[in-house]
């Protein structure tokens, strides 16, 4: 359960210009450290250390981080653009938020800017003798850094966009987040399901603006609530927010006191986040799987493994029960619906079937997939399993000829029903 100000401000840390700007005050602070520690040098140590081999020393360092914050930016851009058009456009946005990458131009553009400084106060004269030598032993630090960074960069730049690494950041995502809703079923609320019943008098509170749910303040809902209110969540992160459709419903309180309380403890963006909305990680694997899936592709490999992946993901969530926990909510003022196995199975397994279709290897696969999630023993997950079998092998025989193929599916298919009544 976060806070809409620690949502806020953990967005804002992903951003890129926020840790370049942060390594580059450190730098400035590092540079202009030898004026104001100079006393602490003692007399006759420059002499000693040859510290007069800075000004060359910084003025290498200026020029050659110039050249590589310039290439390590051209790189990245290439690798995102890469990612957009082999992988899919919504897992760019987890490569860009990367801390990696950030961190390695944190520290070119750093250092770029701890040459800058230290050359200027070196022209002015600032250091003095002992002073001097607190910036050469800045240096060599800074340096040393510079190489660290270095060789992770290289190995980073190795593997980054390509399509088996786009998608296991893909795969991590959704799979934090679904650890998420494992362990607080509706965010630190209620469970919102068929036994509770919204109020009829319940009143309604719409979005000021049209956009995707990415976060909801839950606390902050509770808050509101106070000792008289209830509010039942209608619009979970995720869904799209229109004119239509509420983001809660309230009872217990003043419409015209609480609307605007509620109503801020909802984010509403352009996009989907990963965050709190697992749905969309299994979304954008499903995208991964159909455009590899595309003529234009054709790569059932990856399609294969995003299956694989599907299964990883969604047996930990059918093992621990799919959500369905007896979690004590933090707010109890505060109702929201869990997530529920067929919406799941319905971003992931639906456009890999459809895609899929005339491909028999893709069908075994997602046959073999469904088969295992069928004997899971969580029920809400066999029944979407058997639905998606018989879906997808309905979709298979409409395309495929030879008959001995079919034959396989149905007895895999036949698989899935069995192992679902099984369990």
């Amino acid at each position: 359960m976060t806070s809409r100000w620690r949502w806020l401000l953990r967005q804002i840390g992903r951003m890129l210009w926020v840790r370049v700007s942060i390594f580059s005050l450190a730098a400035v602070a590092t540079a202009l450290a030898g004026v104001f520690l100079a006393g602490y040098v003692p007399e006759g140590v420059a002499e000693r250390i040859g510290s007069d081999s800075i000004d060359d020393i910084l003025q290498i360092l200026a020029t050659s981080m110039l050249a590589v914050t310039t290439f390590s930016l051209t790189t990245m851009v290439s690798a995102y653009s890469a990612a957009t058009s082999s992988v899919t456009p919504r897992a760019a946005k987890l490569l860009m938020d990367d801390t990696t990458a950030q961190n390695a131009l944190g520290t070119f553009i750093g250092t770029f800017v701890f040459s800058l400084v230290g050359i200027i106060a070196l022209s002015t004269g600032a250091y003095g003798e002992r002073g001097r030598v607190i910036l050469f032993l800045a240096t060599i630090a800074v340096i040393v850094l510079i190489v660290v960074t270095m060789l992770r960069w290289i190995d980073y730049l190795s593997r980054l966009g390509r399509v088996g690494e786009t998608t296991d950041r893909v795969e991590e995502a959704a799979s934090r987040a679904l650890s998420a809703r494992l362990e607080l079923p509706a965010l630190g609320a209620n469970v919102l399901d068929d036994a509770v019943s919204i109020p009829d008098g319940a009143w309604p509170v719409y979005a000021e603006s049209m956009g995707y749910v990415q976060h909801i303040d839950i606390g902050g809902l509770a808050d509101c609530a106070g000792e008289e209110g209830r509010v039942f969540v209608t619009a979970p992160p995720g869904t799209f927010a229109d004119p239509l459709r509420p983001l809660a419903r309230v009872t217990g309180l003043e419409q015209d006191v609480a609307a605007e309380g509620i109503r801020a403890a909802f984010a509403i963006g352009n996009d989907r986040s990963f965050d709190q909305d697992p749905r969309f990680g299994l979304c954008v694997l499903s995208e991964i799987a159909s455009r590899a899936l595309s003529p234009a592709v054709n790569d059932p490999g990856t399609a294969i493994d995003v299956i694989g992946r599907a299964e990883r993901i969604l047996g930990s969530w059918a093992r621990d029960g799919a959500g369905s926990g007896a979690s004590e909510p933090g707010c109890p003022r505060v109702w929201l619906p869990r997530l529920d196995s067929d919406d799941m199975f319905d971003d992931l397994f639906g456009p890999i079937a459809r895609d899929g279709a005339a491909m028999l290897e893709v069908q075994i696969r997602l046959q073999k997939t469904l088969r295992t999630l069928s004997r899971s023993g969580e029920r809400g997950v066999a029944k979407a399993a058997v639905r998606h079998s018989r879906q997808a092998l309905a979709r298979a025989e409409s395309v495929l000829l030879m008959e001995h193929e079919k034959a396989l599916l149905r007895r895999l298919a036949a698989e899935v029903t069995s192992g679902a009544d099984q369990a």
